[in-house]
């Protein structure tokens, strides 16, 4: 889903709205931006790819916070994380999203965490997050996420060049054994190839463009035999793919129960006491336990894709975590988490891959649920809400040499204090702040952490020649660096005997 989605949004406003709000007589207030045309506004000015580099370069013109009109409905920028910061704070009122129209409603994902109203349901999905994946409670998993990265190891080592595929592998079982209490089966999984279709029609549901009722909502009440309403039986079909990637591993967890086998998960331990659930109960747990994959694993692997990046185009910096490792762990087991506080560096190159590369350019859309003023600036209700995240953890008064990965900036040196922490940035603000950060934090860390224990990543060569690759992202909501080459192999006869060791849970 790339930023054009909203387009889709503002375009299903009636004529009459747009002639009202342009005659609105606060309109004046809006922050600045560029000019627009008549009734279309600013749509023609929209990038279709990369579009937290345009945003940048209207900050630079036009300040901190911008805006721009699209077919009557304002969008606001914002490019400071100062402003973004003022938001955080009155995010009670800037906290609801967009309506998608093929995508959210028709197709379903509406009722997940991303795409649910403010409200109560929203609230109750944060609490289940919180209960299970918060700051505390995630110390109960780094078993899971250490057993998990073992595996990890194991499938790189057996096939590096299929290093991204592993990734997600290693992403999918995280969450699929936390949330489900299933384990992912080498090869093909059923239920990774099952979540991963339903959020690739998503995906697809929401091409800007790709679907007329995003831009006319009325036509969803066409009947499907209606000239060019087939997109009504597309909907129909994915939205039965959505409902299996609700049910179906729900499904899974209720069986183990009822059998007896069941390992805690999220969904297990939320049905300790089902007699006591209502239907909305169990509704509000179903969706949530099923956010926990579509919410987490893109952003998880995009962040570990390019650490693997990093460590091939700054061989010294992988060779200093390496000497940290040594020193710290030895080479007689594989470090964890309890070594954590004793590897200051290896932390830093954690905080390091989250600002180099940025994994949601510009997050997912909010927008006010009633008016109000941010910098000074009139905030109309109903307008759209876009921090450009990559900006503000590109800001070269706040991090020197922004495209340099340099983990020294967020160590701290006598007398100076390190850099802004860019988890505070990177995860979102308000009440949509990233409810699973801690687990995605976690999960990076222990991937980076293994990784360089036992492995040397180094550029390809490719006819005896070193291939040096270019960090480039995909545009997106989610943005991943654009395919690479490189070499993985292990560091050692000793680090092959760690990686070959049966662990189990």
């Amino acid at each position: 889903m790339t930023l054009l989605d909203v387009l889709a949004v503002g375009a299903g406003l009636s004529l009459t709205w747009i002639i009202f709000q342009s005659r609105r007589p606060d309109s004046h207030y809006l922050p600045p931006g560029p000019k627009g045309l008549p009734i279309i506004g600013n749509v023609a000015d929209m990038p279709s790819e990369k579009e937290w580099l345009t945003f940048a370069e209207w900050g630079r013109k036009w300040g901190g916070i911008i805006s721009v009109k699209l077919l009557g409905r304002p969008m606001i920028i914002v490019n400071s994380a100062s402003i973004m910061e003022e938001l955080d704070k009155k995010g009670a009122i800037y906290s609801n999203r967009p309506v998608l129209e093929m995508g959210g409603e028709l197709v379903g994902y509406s009722q997940t965490l991303v795409l649910i109203p403010y409200g109560q349901r929203f609230r109750t999905y944060r609490k289940h997050f919180s209960r299970y994946l918060g700051a505390q409670p995630i110390q109960n998993l780094y078993p899971l996420v250490e057993h998990e990265t073992r595996r990890f190891l194991k499938r790189t080592l057996a096939k590096q060049e299929d290093l991204l595929a592993h990734l997600r592998k290693l992403a999918g079982g995280i969450i699929l054994r936390s949330t489900y209490g299933y384990e992912v089966q080498d090869g093909e999984d059923p239920f990774v190839n099952l979540i991963e279709h339903a959020n690739d029609n998503f995906n697809a549901a929401t091409v800007p463009g790709a679907f007329p009722v995003d831009f006319f909502p009325v036509l969803k009440k066409l009947p499907e035999w209606f000239p060019g309403a087939g997109f009504l039986k597309t909907a129909r079909e994915w939205a039965k793919d959505t409902a299996k990637m609700v049910e179906v591993p729900y499904n899974y967890t209720k069986e183990q129960m009822a059998a007896g086998s069941a390992v805690p998960s999220f969904v297990s331990t939320g049905l300790e006491n089902e007699s006591s659930l209502s239907a909305d109960d169990i509704r509000d747990l179903k969706f949530t336990a099923s956010s926990m994959y579509g919410g987490g694993a893109d952003t998880t692997v995009s962040a570990e894709y390019a650490f693997f990046l990093a460590m091939v185009l700054n061989p010294d910096v992988q060779k200093k975590a390496q000497a940290e490792i040594d020193a710290v762990v030895g080479n007689t087991r594989l470090p964890n988490f309890g070594d954590r506080p004793h590897l200051p560096y290896v932390n830093a190159i954690v905080t390091e891959v989250l600002r180099w590369n940025s994994v949601a350019p510009t997050g997912v859309p909010h927008t006010a649920i009633e008016d109000g003023y941010v910098s000074g600036y009139f905030i109309p209700k109903n307008s759209i809400i876009l921090a450009n995240l990559w900006n503000m953890l590109h800001d070269e008064e706040v991090y020197p040499e922004p495209f340099k990965f340099d983990p020294e900036r967020h160590i701290a040196a006598p007398g100076k204090e390190p850099q802004p922490d860019p988890r505070k940035v990177c995860f979102g603000y308000g009440r949509r702040i990233c409810p699973g950060m801690y687990l995605a934090e976690a999960s990076l860390y222990s991937c980076i952490v293994m990784s360089l224990a036992v492995f040397e990543i180094e550029k390809a060569v490719e006819n005896g020649v070193p291939i040096t690759p270019v960090h480039e992202n995909t545009s997106g909501i989610i943005s991943y660096p654009k395919p690479f080459k490189c070499m993985i192999k292990p560091r050692s006869e000793k680090a092959v005997a760690l990686i070959a060791e049966e662990h189990h849970l």
